[in-house]
């Protein structure tokens, strides 16, 4: 009898099995709940959304209340539960289930291979040979994110693709339209930086996740992790990019030329990042497409897509706080606009305190020399806004601006104060036009205008200084791209620019006055020919400038060449020459109330020559299992450089003489990622040397000359939405001159200056620095999403050196005082933002 029984059982289930799989056809499940009330008398309760576009497949037999119930739970991916004999409740709650699907590709419709399939930034599987994966326990609110490389990454929600699958659902990825520059590491040290196949390093704000220190994807501070990339004195307006200067960088934002960098004299990037979608760093074998900026090339781009729906986020941390909306105004309209501003001076934080000790430690603003009849006030802020317009789907125009300024004001007594206004205002226009499958055009325009107006009382003396620095730019750039095959494409432009710098000073006793002002026109045709296939990459471009001033041309041929020799090795080889126009000379007595020291100036080809730069690399790369790494060896020589624009403190300090610097060196990146950790190092060992045939000796160290460099970090998701992130740096100090021992100074006709010994004869201590963030997401709905942050910058207070230099003791003007500027302390900051 107990196995007939259990006989009888196995059959039932067997029976009901084929019962329940027998269907007539797919319905919406809207229509069967109203059919299943309509029999039993019962009611369902549901939300509209939940249910909405979702079917299911209708038995072809006759089901019983308590059936249909087993049925819709099996078949679906809602949760149906009798609360009584009439009321059936219909929910989403925390269910959780397991998805599967088919990733193919739009243009082959072949499946995709190694697509990675990711939730939370964190990756969960890669497809297999067929395209297949599958995942379990994924909640029905979650996104997932699938990616390959070379096509648009797709973000998918559970709850709206799968809930209505009973199979595994294809998934279609659209090529990238960006063709010329694949993504070669899709997650370079953190989500949010990836490495394209010609070399260029691509930071993704809105994918960013966190470096150690930083509680926001800071755009020049996060470069700074990138071998080769440094800051000497620790400030983003003084990054120094393979021994170059900081004028040395070519900033573009929305294709405007930038001439200004950092908040706070250059603690915080000037860029707001939550509505710059992404940045482009280019070290070497730069396009034809771009000059100026013999050191590196750092592109900033904003979203570029018409918004369909309303979005933005605001945030604040212990600095400043900010705001951004993308705002759809029609069907082919959106508009985005930013704002950002200081709080320091409302509220006054730890974090303030540090970095403004930090930024006025060497002027008379001295925070900690202030008495009580002196005060300062200081403030930030910046803006941006971007018009959309798709005409069609083959033309597109874009308008935009950008507004950047630092505002100071000191009073040493009543109604004798001083100020200092910082301020660069960049506006353009953009058309892209598409005229078929192979050929497209692109033109833009644009406007910068960067001022300084320094107003500095000297209660000593009785005496006012007003000084200006002014930049007015205004460029074209026309260009056409022709895809000749999958595989080779051809680009060719023309580009015109006018540049004009002024200088002013004025001393009202005595009274003096000079202003200086120069205008320069420039032309430039370009054109290069790109080819990559699965193992090769090979882009060749010349660029032909034309300064009509000087009657001058210059041609720059580039180079850059990337060949795989197997799955796990490739060899890269990087040229290029380049040249700049304008430059930063360094004024020791005139000095914007001792924080500004830099004046722009545009070359005269005598006295200031025309900048140029000749670069070679060649490195090897090795993939394999997540594990990266990255050996370059760089030559580089810049010719036309002035002694007024390297800042020397040494007895070339007020002499006019030009000369030239050569850096070379080994530049080391290893990176090994999982789906929950990354950790990596990366080392430059460099030497860096100044020659100037007028100085004595002619060949000495440079003022950046850093011989070994270390970064090192290490990223840990903790657990879904908690990650942290450790990591630091160690140098060597840079070079500084000291005075003869014995011998401090010497009378130069009326006046006691400092004897200097040789340039450069010896090092600061060694700098070193710990920080450390972490980061808590907080999903607060589908739509609405938070975020906190803290991090430490200097989290063992190390009191580094990041300068020296001496002046004459005014007590005994037979001595020399040593002058000494530190980096930031042990220095805390706190974010909280929401997006939506």
């Amino acid at each position: 009898m107990e196995i007939n029984k259990w006989l009888i059982y196995f059959l039932f289930l067997i029976s009901f099995s084929n019962y329940a799989q027998k269907t007539v056809g797919t319905i919406p499940l809207e229509n069967y709940l109203k059919g299943i009330e309509q029999k039993f008398d019962v009611k369902f309760s549901y939300a509209v959304s939940d249910v909405a576009n979702v079917k299911i497949n209708q038995p072809i037999q006759k089901l019983t209340l308590e059936q249909t119930i087993t049925y819709l739970n099996t078949n679906s991916l809602l949760n149906f539960k009798a609360l009584d004999k009439r009321y059936i409740t219909v929910s989403l709650a925390d269910k959780k289930v397991a998805i599967c699907g088919i990733i193919i590709g739009y243009d082959t419709q072949n499946p995709l291979s190694g697509a990675s399939i990711s939730m939370n930034s964190i990756l969960k599987t890669s497809t297999n040979a067929k395209g297949n994966f599958s995942l379990t326990n994924v909640s029905l609110e979650a996104t997932i994110l699938v990616s390959y490389l070379g096509y648009e990454s797709q973000q998918i929600t559970v709850k709206n693709f799968f809930l209505n699958s009973s199979s595994c659902k294809n998934i279609t990825l659209k090529p990238v339209n960006e063709e010329l520059n694949p993504v070669l590491i899709n997650v370079y040290l953190t989500a949010g930086l990836q490495k394209y196949i010609d070399g260029n390093i691509v930071l993704t704000t809105k994918k960013f996740e966190i470096l150690p220190g930083l509680v926001q994807p800071d755009v020049l501070q996060s470069i700074q992790v990138l071998p080769g990339i440094e800051s000497t004195n620790e400030s983003i307006a003084n990054i120094n990019v393979r021994g170059g200067t900081n004028d040395q960088n070519l900033m573009i934002w929305d294709n405007i030329k930038m001439y200004h960098s950092g908040h706070f004299f250059g603690l915080i990037s000037a860029y707001n990042p939550n509505l710059t979608d992404k940045v482009i760093i280019t070290k070497n074998g730069t396009s034809a497409e771009y000059s100026d900026g013999v050191s590196s090339t750092i592109a900033m781009f904003t979203k570029d897509d018409v918004s369909t729906k309303l979005s933005g986020g605001a945030g604040v941390n212990l600095i400043d706080a900010d705001a951004f909306l993308e705002i759809p105004l029609a069907k082919k309209w959106s508009v985005h606009v930013s704002g950002r501003r200081s709080i320091t001076d409302y509220l006054d934080t730890p974090t303030f305190t540090k970095y403004f000790k930090r930024s006025f430690q060497d002027s008379e603003i001295n925070a900690d020399q202030q008495d009580s009849n002196s005060k300062s006030d200081f403030h930030f802020f910046d803006y941006t806004a971007k018009l959309l317009f798709d005409l069609n789907e083959n033309h597109q125009f874009r308008a935009n601006i950008i507004g950047i300024q630092n505002n100071l004001e000191y009073s040493e007594a009543e109604s004798k104060s001083s100020s200092l206004s910082q301020k660069n205002l960049g506006a353009g226009i953009n058309w892209k036009g598409k005229w078929n499958e192979k050929w497209t055009t692109e033109a833009n325009g644009y406007y910068s205008k960067y001022n300084i107006d320094a107003s500095d009382y000297r209660v000593q003396t009785n005496q006012l200084l007003t000084e200006a620095n002014e930049v007015l730019e205004t460029g074209a750039k026309i260009n056409t791209k022709f895809k000749a095959k999958e595989q080779l494409h051809f680009l060719a432009g023309y580009q015109i620019t006018e540049t004009g710098m002024l200088n002013q000073t004025t001393v009202s006793a005595p009274s003096y006055s000079s202003t200086k002002k120069n205008v320069l026109l420039s032309q430039a045709i370009f054109a290069e020919a790109e080819f990559h296939n699965n193992h090769t990459f090979l882009r060749l471009g010349a660029r032909l400038n034309y300064f009509q001033k000087f009657s001058k041309f210059i041609i720059e041929p580039r180079i850059n060449f990337r060949q795989e020799l197997s799955k796990i090795f490739a060899l890269k080889i990087e040229g290029e020459f380049k040249n700049q126009i304008a430059t930063q000379i360094i004024d020791f007595e005139d000095d914007f109330l001792g924080v500004e020291k830099r004046r722009w100036v545009v070359v005269n080809n005598t006295t200031i020559p025309i900048a140029t730069s000749k670069q070679a690399s060649f490195g090897m790369e090795f993939k394999q299992k997540k594990f990266n790494l990255d050996i370059t060896g760089f030559y580089k020589i810049i010719e036309g450089i002035t002694a007024s624009n390297q800042g020397f403190y040494n007895n070339f300090q007020y002499k006019n003489a030009n000369g030239s610097y050569t850096s070379k060196g080994i530049e080391f990146l290893a990176n090994k990622t999982s789906h929950n950790y990354s950790i990596w190092t990366s080392y430059t060992l460099s030497k860096n040397d100044y020659q100037f045939d007028s100085f004595t000796p002619s060949q000495f160290p440079n003022n950046v000359d850093i011989r070994h460099s270390i970064t090192f970090g290490f990223s840990y998701n903790l657990m879904q939405n908690l990650s942290i992130s450790l990591g630091g740096m160690w140098r060597n100090g840079h070079p500084y001159t000291a005075p003869v021992v014995g011998n401090e100074t010497i009378q130069t006709g009326n006046t006691t200056v400092v004897n200097y010994d040789s340039p450069n004869n010896t090092n600061l201590d060694n700098f070193k620095r710990l920080d450390v963030s972490l980061s808590y997401k907080i999903p607060f709905s589908a739509s609405a999403k938070g975020i906190l942050r803290a991090g430490i910058i200097n989290l063992t207070n190390e009191q580094n050196l990041i300068n020296r230099y001496y002046r004459v003791d005014q007590s005994n003007s037979n001595k020399a005082v040593e002058v000494n500027n530190t980096s930031l302390g042990l220095t805390p900051n706190v974010s909280f933002r929401v997006n939506f």
